[in-house]
């Protein structure tokens, strides 16, 4: 699997060669992470931090926000490992505080163990320090405390310069039943299946950069197909996970798709690509595309235009929708399109009464005892609560992404604070 990195330094996306020579400034890391989280997961790393002469935070909490990342760079304490998780990190990534006694204070599935090497000697410090201590003892030393190893090859990174496929196969078998994140070297989608094929992932920052490695292709390495015709079935779904049908991907397709950031999918009657959208305007944004357990198909996750997905101007083949999605597209309709007159309308256009009425339906709700009033009074605060929304032009799926990234809190509230505060 390719993870695409993300190094940080004085606010730029950065790439150095051996971790010491600046080789290119990729400028914003915002729109780097745009189109790398394209296909998946982002490894964001502070390299400030990590040289204790400054720290990105704010910039890798606003990434952390809006996609999957793997955070590491100067996490040296056990609260500061807590913060991130606390702040929607799918994991934390620690270097020179990967230590028994700190490590088995967090979450094991949670938390990754950096292992640096210089010709198979650990360096810290953001590898300008050496310990003496060879990576492979590391990793046997923690591979029962961590949930990833991420080993970097110190003197490839940078460099292009390919793997080492020896060194490779001893980190695993060192690293045990612990999934190892592969660094340094590589540089070609070649590179990303030889390490697939050997139970490693890739964590990839110049080939990418420097356009050594195209993305897709990179994210199509781990792929197979036993289709004859090599296509990959593809589920299309709304940012709700709803899905809107079901399409088939080739190389060229994924290949447009993820450069471009729209749907764009394999047209098995015409034997080209078919960009969803392009004659009737029910354009799609591509969100990220991912590959199921077996690699075998995939799927879209898209920002749908209307009228919909369906040829027959519905949202999805199987139905007009329902849910918050379809609550959030009346209510938009509404607001857009009846002058004024509609009591949705009005109550957007009345910040004051809205605000009563939140107020209200939630103290019915909290009264509420029985099934029956339960579910009416909760529609009641659910829909005022989707005008509120609307006011501001703020969708329901922005609101789940933030209580799915509540979700990855390391750290519970104890209910003594105020109940604001809690999660």
């Amino acid at each position: 699997m390719l993870i695409p990195s993300i190094d940080l330094m004085d606010g730029q996306a950065v790439q150095l060669i051996g971790g010491r020579d600046m080789a290119l400034e990729a400028g914003d890391p915002l729109a780097v992470a745009e189109r790398f989280a394209r296909v998946g997961e982002l490894a964001v790393i502070d390299l400030d931090a990590a040289l204790g002469r400054g720290s990105n935070a704010d910039l890798v909490r606003q990434l952390v926000r809006r996609y999957p990342c793997r955070v590491g760079g100067g996490i040296r304490t056990v609260e500061q490992a807590l913060e991130w998780l606390d702040a929607g990190a799918r994991q934390v990534i620690l270097g020179t505080a990967a230590r028994p006694e700190v490590l088995d204070q967090l979450p094991r599935d949670r938390v990754m163990a950096a292992l640096d090497g210089v010709d198979g000697e650990v360096v810290v410090q953001g590898w300008q320090e050496k310990t003496g201590a060879t990576v492979l003892d590391r990793l046997v030393e923690l591979r029962d405390h961590v949930g990833g190893f991420l080993v970097t090859f110190v003197e490839r990174e940078g460099r292009l310069a390919g793997i080492d496929q020896g060194a490779v196969k001893a980190v695993i078998e060192a690293a045990g039943d612990v999934r190892v994140t592969v660094a340094g070297g590589i540089t070609t989608a070649e590179d990303v299946a030889t390490l697939d094929r050997m139970g490693a992932d890739s964590q990839v920052g110049m080939a990418l950069y420097t356009d050594r490695m195209n993305l897709a292709d990179g994210f199509m390495a781990s792929l197979v197909s036993d289709r004859p015709d090599g296509l990959w079935p593809t589920v299309v779904c709304d940012e709700y996970g709803t899905a809107l049908g079901l399409v088939y991907s080739s190389a060229e397709s994924v290949r447009a798709s993820v450069a471009e950031g729209r749907g764009i999918y394999w047209s098995r009657s015409r034997g080209g690509l078919w960009r969803k959208g392009e004659t009737s305007g029910a354009v799609q944004e591509l969100l990220r595309v991912e590959a199921d357990c077996d690699r075998d198909a995939l799927r879209f996750t898209v920002r749908q235009a209307s009228p919909g997905f369906c040829h027959e101007d519905r949202r999805s083949c199987w139905s007009s929708g329902s849910g918050l999605q379809a609550l959030e597209e009346r209510l938009r309709e509404r607001l857009a399109g009846d002058g004024g007159a509609s009591y949705t309308a009005k109550l957007a256009a009345n910040p004051e009464k809205l605000a009563a009425k939140l107020a209200e339906e939630a103290g019915e709700l909290a009264e509420a005892t029985t099934y029956d009033e339960v579910v009416w009074e909760a529609a009641d605060l659910t829909y005022f609560t989707a005008v509120a929304l609307a006011r501001h032009g703020i969708g329901w799926s922005e609101v789940l992404a933030e209580l799915d990234r509540r979700g990855l809190a390391a750290r519970r509230r104890d209910g003594s604070k105020t109940f604001g505060s809690e999660r």
